[in-house]
């Protein structure tokens, strides 16, 4: 059983004079306090009296204050049955601790227990009593010394009544156990010290309600709230927990109001009828939804999941066949059960005469008695005892009330303190999970479906059997209650303007971004040699691009390079073949066999050289200019020019030389790859001194044109730089705006388109003079002297 903490303690010793009080006679109506109003109440004495406020009656009126007579009596009416045994088990718990002698031996437990009519106003007056002394009836008649105060107070049963009555008792360290008051504020031991409870707090039951929304995805659900501590202290809750956290949002937020407003109640219902959620929950007492529900039925509201609080989970008064259209399939959090045995037979003793000190009790809930009657003949809800929850904890707070003052008794220095309570003053949470069934005979029942709990070292857990659950729907399966349907993979959640952040749009990854789970906030970006699928939900390797051998373009380029190697071939056997003939021997056949395997615009700049120097020594007093021109000569240009190449080559080569690259940049969902200069200024460097060699070629072979057609070599060799320059020029800006493998292309077809270039100029003609079988006779004898 439960212990007090250290400050339960303290109080104890405050009144550590009870252990000597001495029995006292029964209560007398010979002494009355004047002047104050008449308590329902019931009284036992003892050593030791602890108080007890419970709810006994539904309702109070109070009679109109005129100011000119003394005021009336309030009235109380409505008799709770549930109220009345709460008090009847208090009385029974102290009745089997005086009996048992382990559990403070030699001190008897006496009670005083009073109604507070479900009103602030009598409640209060009754905890002020008890904590005073200044009952309504004192003892010894003779000197009329009233009564000491009592040593706690059991209740109250309302989190309004108990924080107004626990700020005041706080103040004289009067501890306050309450079996129902469930409201997070009470928790709070600065504002109330004395204050436990054996019910656990709404923060527990919030949680407790987010466990189970989150269990069955409802995300968008109504909030009804009573107004007062209990209701609006739960509605905070909600709004702080069942936000980005608790995954949910509220469609709404109504508060109920207390008194019986036909306009208020069908604003509120027309509310939850245009509402998109299918889920409510009522965080609000059973009277308030006696109103809520008769607007409910009036308009027909159905197809609603309704989520009860502790208030009214286990109320029969709305599982009659009227109502369960309508609240059938209910899930509620009730306190949890327990046994008490020997309860029953406690309770089958009541009877009208059984305590004659009890003052207001027997009138009102007598009335229609005769106290002839049979209680167990008939089974009542009174005597129902297979469902005690509330019960239970009156029953724990006595106990652990009786314990508490056993611990006190018996305290050793060193020993201690008892903890009982957590550092709050509240219990272990646990709560049941109910559910309205509708029987298909037409009867109801409310089963336990599961439950939700604390521990110390697995957090909250909630436990449910879903087999077990009744829906109140066509499908037999719960609702869906969202504002906005998932969003699939390949999409992402966008929140909609001005509303809560349930409801949003789903949109579409851009490209290059997925999203591969269900309802996510953003996209992510596929690495960087990846690139998003079609469906935006994975990441897809990019395809890559190159000049390839395989598709056409490569075909093309590499068909007709061998076809530039065939003809090249062609015409060096043609000329290896003819090679004593005159006409090759008179085209300078070492350089036109260089032509083909060192650099040829090299080669064509001598060629052009040697056919300048060779029409300049033809004539009268040129011949010492041949001199210059000689084989030696001629290789040794060629050679120092190809070395001045090779050594640009080299060092472009050996400072940044070119490397292969992954191109990003052309196209988002490729690769393409290319081959990077290394050395733009290398590049830039080579390609102008090719440039100069051919402009110098070019320019020599132009100022040759005019020379005789025996000479007719410098038109071949102008005409072929002409070709090779212009294919060049042109290359230099395609280079660079061609993209990736066309970057290539056009460098292959500028390489290709020069070479044919220069082939068909200089040895076409050649090879059509040396194959084609025509008089030559004038033309070799020239090139005999030439050769000469």
């Amino acid at each position: 059983m439960w212990k007090f903490s250290v400050t339960i303690l303290l109080i104890f010793v405050l009144y550590s004079y009870v252990s000597s009080v001495v029995p006292s006679p029964l209560y007398s109506s010979s002494c009355w306090l004047q002047g104050q109003f008449h308590l329902n109440g019931m009284h036992k004495d003892g050593d030791v009296v602890l108080g007890g406020l419970f709810q006994i009656h539904f309702f109070s009126t109070y009679p109109d204050l005129s100011f000119t007579s003394e005021p009336q009596q309030p009235t109380c009416y409505g008799f709770d049955f549930i109220g009345f045994r709460q008090a009847q088990t208090m009385a029974f718990a102290i009745d089997e601790i005086n009996r048992n002698s382990n559990l403070i031996p030699n001190v008897t437990l006496g009670y005083s227990l009073y109604d507070n009519c479900l009103q602030l106003g009598i409640g209060f007056r009754a905890a002020l009593s008890l904590a005073s002394g200044q009952e309504e009836q004192v003892l010894l008649h003779e000197t009329c010394v009233g009564t000491p105060p009592v040593l706690s107070i059991v209740g109250d049963s309302s989190s309004t009544r108990s924080i107004a009555i626990s700020t005041v008792l706080g103040l004289y360290r009067v501890p306050m156990v309450s079996y129902f008051a469930t409201c997070s504020c009470l928790s709070d031991r600065q504002k109330f010290p004395s204050f436990f409870r054996t019910i656990p707090s709404d923060a527990f039951q919030v949680h407790a309600m987010i466990q189970i929304l989150k269990r069955f995805g409802w995300t968008w659900v109504g909030l009804l709230v009573s107004d007062d501590d209990y209701g609006l202290h739960a509605a905070r809750s909600f709004q702080s927990d069942l936000g980005p956290s608790g995954g949910g949002c509220l469609a709404y937020t109504e508060i109920v109001p207390w008194d019986d407003n036909p306009a208020e109640f069908r604003r509120i219902v027309g509310v939850i009828k245009k509402s998109t959620a299918r889920v409510v929950i009522v965080f609000a007492l059973q009277i308030h939804m006696i109103n809520l529900m008769e607007e409910v039925v009036r308009q027909n509201v159905t197809g609603l999941q309704w989520i009860a609080s502790e208030a009214w989970t286990a109320a029969a008064v709305f599982q009659t066949p009227r109502l369960m259209p309508y609240l059938g399939g209910t899930l509620g959090v009730a306190v949890r059960r327990g046994e008490i045995p020997g309860l029953r037979d406690f309770l089958l003793q009541t009877h009208p005469d059984l305590h004659h000190n009890n003052t207001g009790w027997v009138e009102a809930g007598g009335a229609l008695c005769t106290g002839q009657e049979d209680l167990e003949s008939v089974e009542t809800e009174f005597l129902d005892v297979s469902d005690l929850r509330s019960e239970y904890n009156v029953y724990k707070a006595v106990y652990a009330l009786a314990y508490a003052l056993d611990d006190m008794l018996q305290c050793e220095p060193g020993r201690g303190p008892f903890m009982s309570f957590d550092e709050n003053g509240d219990v272990l949470p646990i709560y049941d999970i109910m559910n309205w069934q509708w029987l298909p005979d037409g009867r109801t029942k409310v089963q336990t479906v599961g439950e939700v709990k604390k521990s110390a070292f697995k957090g909250e857990e909630l436990t449910l059997d879903e087999d077990k659950i009744f829906w109140n729907f066509e499908s037999k399966e719960p609702p869906r209650s969202v504002c906005s349907e998932s969003c699939p993979p390949g999409t992402r959640m966008a929140r909609k303007k001005g509303e809560p952040e349930c409801c949003f749009d789903c949109v579409p990854c851009s490209e290059g971004k997925i999203s591969n789970k269900t309802d996510s906030t953003e996209c992510t970006s596929c690495p960087e040699d990846f690139w998003s699928s079609p469906q935006r939900d994975h990441c897809v390797p990019k395809t890559t691009e190159f000049l390839s051998f395989h598709e056409s373009l490569g075909i093309c380029l590499t068909a007709t390079s061998l076809l530039g190697t065939f003809i090249c071939a062609v015409v060096l056997g043609i000329f290896i073949y003819y090679r004593q003939t005159p006409i090759v021997r008179a085209n300078n056949s070492e350089l036109s066999f260089q032509l083909f395997f060192v650099l040829c615009v090299s080669c064509i700049l001598v060629k052009t050289m040697v056919v300048l120097a060779v029409f300049k020594a033809s004539k009268p007093g040129g011949e010492a200019s041949l001199k210059w021109f000689g084989a030696v000569q001629q290789r040794g240009t060629v050679l120092v020019l190809t070395s001045i190449q090779a050594v640009i080559c080299t060092v472009w080569l050996l400072s940044s030389s070119p490397a292969p690259h992954k191109n990003l940049q052309y196209h988002n969902d490729k690769i393409v790859y290319e081959c990077v200069v290394g050395s733009t200024v290398g590049f830039a460097v080579l390609l102008g001194y090719i440039g100069l060699l051919a402009s110098l070629s070019f320019l020599l072979a132009f100022l040759a044109r005019n020379l005789p057609d025996s000479f007719n070599e410098a038109k071949l060799i102008t005409f072929s730089m002409l070709i090779f320059c212009a294919v060049w020029v042109a290359f230099v800006p395609a280079y660079i705006s061609s993209p990736g493998k066309y970057a290539d292309a056009v460098e292959a077809f500028a390489i290709l388109a020069s070479s044919f270039g220069l082939l068909m100029a200089l040895f076409g003609p050649k090879c059509y003079i040396i194959l084609i079988p025509i008089n030559h006779h004038h033309y070799n004898k020239l090139c005999v002297q030439i050769y000469m």
